[in-house]
């Protein structure tokens, strides 16, 4: 259970109260510091757009209500004005070292089209057994409707599936289910 203010700030998750975010900065000019994301086991859900608390609590309540069959997916909502406007390579970039293969992020799109098509970020090379990666390497970059998120966020956490299966099944680059 999540409690938000009406300017969608979390103020209240799962019985405990949230810790008062400290004020942020104006967003980073392109290209610099970019403030580290939080270290948590859960997927980062990272909102980059702040033009309406309405539509972000709409797209929280939407990724927080479980399926039909129960399933949910185990996000962290980062609510922070810190990654307003940010890009996506920014937020690769502020991904640094995290253990996690997947972000998604909430922007301007998933916060204005009707089915809140949320942006889904693989950061890792499956195929890249080496574990050294390229320099500029590409990351999966995808579309998921919100009610959907909970498939492809469990299924990616436990391996159930490939990136690939989900590239597959998707309609004009989102994926809106199976």
């Amino acid at each position: 259970m999540v409690l938000c203010r009406a300017d969608g700030t979390v103020v209240w998750r799962d019985g405990e109260a949230v810790a008062e975010p400290a004020a942020a900065p104006n967003p980073p000019a392109r290209g610099g510091l970019v403030k580290s994301l939080p270290d948590t086991d859960e997927t980062l859900l990272i909102r980059t757009d702040f033009s309406d608390p309405t539509a972000w609590q709409a797209l929280l309540t939407t990724v927080m209500t479980p399926s039909q069959d129960g399933f949910l997916a185990d996000v962290h909502p980062v609510d922070d004005l810190a990654y307003r406007d940010l890009t996506t390579e920014q937020i690769l970039s502020a991904a640094g070292e995290l253990d996690t293969d997947l972000l998604i992020v909430a922007d301007k799109r998933a916060l204005t089209a009707p089915e809140m098509p949320l942006l889904a970020l693989l950061l890792s090379d499956e195929n890249d057994e080496s574990g050294e990666g390229e320099a500029g390497q590409e990351h999966g970059r995808l579309r998921v409707v919100a009610t959907e998120l909970w498939s492809v966020e469990n299924n990616l956490s436990l391996a159930n599936m490939d990136w690939e299966d989900f590239e597959n099944a998707s309609d004009g680059g989102v994926f809106r289910g199976f």
